[in-house]
């Protein structure tokens, strides 16, 4: 799992430089596979392709990702990771700095690892409570 947590954050990366393939040649392709992302998301690969597409298009010039693993399990043929994915990149012409809470779910197809879910989203401000102070 760690070789494949390794390609995992490359591909990553090179999403936020425009290019999905590398993306999308972790993921697989037998449903069910979902994305819950920040701004996009959709179920199967029919859907899945053209939205990874689409992301790397709103991406140029990274100047850093950085990925804080917060957990990660394995067991049989299911493993995840949970963290933070720190960027610094141009998104839709604008330089943005910004942090994605993120959540990936890894099936092992054929001896090999492939993404099968990823939900990402922005932290909330200061935290949320879910009961109002009193």
């Amino acid at each position: 799992m760690a070789e494949f947590l390794s390609k995992h954050i490359e591909a990553e990366r090179q999403i936020h430089a425009g290019d999905a393939q590398p993306r999308m040649d972790l993921w697989s392709r037998s449903d069910p596979i979902t994305l819950l992302g920040a701004k996009e998301s959709g179920q199967g690969w029919a859907q899945l392709e053209p939205i990874f597409k689409t992301v790397a298009g709103w991406f140029s010039d990274p100047v850093s990702y950085e990925f804080e693993l917060v957990a990660a399990g394995a067991s049989g043929d299911m493993a995840y990771t949970v963290g933070y994915e720190h960027n610094e990149v141009v998104v839709d012409g604008k330089r943005r700095t910004y942090t994605l809470r993120a959540t990936h779910v890894y099936r092992r197809e054929d001896g090999e690892w492939r993404t099968v879910h990823r939900h990402a989203d922005f932290p909330p401000e200061g935290g949320t409570k879910l009961f109002p102070e009193e």
